[in-house]
């Protein structure tokens, strides 16, 4: 549990300071929005960036892995927006929701977890996870609340206005130049990559007190569809995870564990800064994050436990 609660500890008292700003009047209602076009339109893209360019692509490739992993995510994503999109009617509502119950926070979390639990080997399938995350499955959530946002325009509109959002997206034009970036095999000038070091390195911290800003207020989420978000992203996940790792593609058992940990992870704070970007509600998903970070001591304790020798 120690190795647990080194890494959430963090998170949990950035999300507290936002919270104590907020309700003591030091930080008004309206900071948590401008924090948030910070991080979408500064900070995160520039992380993203700054991740991809520097990936190494090629020790990266570890096919079972990123088919056990995406399988879980994707599958509880798909299942999610399904559901969602029935009982709301709205797909970029649905997307959101669906993103809240799989999106894990594998960068903040993952990669100081994992690297506790396995050492300097728990790297790779921790930035395998991240990019998986913050690439596809960022990607696929984009696509549904674009498609949602513009429900309206005829069919032939719907699909130019669509892909002229996703090709001007922040969120996805960063991880993709970084991409092209890492093809090339050149290194950043050293000034410009400490520039984009840095600002990439106020995303997850700006973004955790802006969620304790936001919790502030009052919100009108269900509490039935925060708790069931909470169950799928701790339990439900890492299972389908597993399934599919071991007794379907048979992974070594550390690749095995790797899978079922990642995906263990609480939820990350991405839903939430789209939210903002897209100017949605952010209420379910702020407490799904704090929830599933304070339930993740439990959980991945479990694992960790379950993991380690005896």
């Amino acid at each position: 549990m120690l190795h647990v609660l080194n890494v959430i500890i963090p998170i949990f008292a950035l999300i507290l300071a936002g919270y104590i700003a907020g309700k003591s009047g030091k930080l008004s209602v309206n900071a948590s929005t401008e924090i948030n076009r910070f991080v979408v339109w500064l900070a995160l893209p520039a992380q993203m960036f700054d991740f991809t360019a520097h990936s190494n692509w090629q020790e990266l490739w570890q096919p079972g892995f990123i088919i056990a992993f995406s399988a879980g995510a994707l599958a509880v994503y798909f299942a999610l927006l399904i559901y969602y999109r029935i009982q709301t009617k709205d797909w970029t509502v649905a997307s959101f929701q669906s993103l809240s119950g799989s999106y894990a926070n594998t960068g903040y979390m993952g990669i100081p977890l994992l690297m506790l639990a396995f050492g300097e080997s728990g790297l790779g399938p921790a930035v395998i996870a991240t990019l998986i995350v913050v690439c596809a499955l960022f990607a696929v959530a984009i696509i549904f609340i674009e498609l949602g946002v513009h429900a309206k325009k005829p069919f032939s509109e719907i699909i130019q206005t669509v892909a002229k959002s996703l090709a001007t997206n922040p969120l996805l034009v960063a991880p993709f130049c970084g991409a092209l970036w890492a093809t090339t095999s050149l290194e950043l000038y050293a000034p410009l990559r400490q520039f984009v070091s840095f600002l990439g390195a106020a995303a997850s911290p700006c973004a955790l007190v802006s969620i304790g800003l936001f919790l502030v207020q009052k919100t009108s989420a269900p509490t039935t569809t925060t708790w069931s978000l909470v169950f799928v992203k701790l339990i439900l996940q890492p299972f389908v995870v597993w399934v599919v790792a071991d007794p379907i593609l048979g992974l070594p058992t550390f690749w095995v564990y790797a899978a079922v940990l990642v995906s263990a992870l609480p939820t990350g704070t991405g839903p939430f800064m789209l939210a903002q970007y897209y100017r949605a509600d952010g209420s379910l998903i702020s407490r799904v994050v704090l929830i599933t970070t304070l339930g993740s001591v439990i959980t991945l304790s479990a694992l960790v436990w379950w993991m380690t020798p005896h």
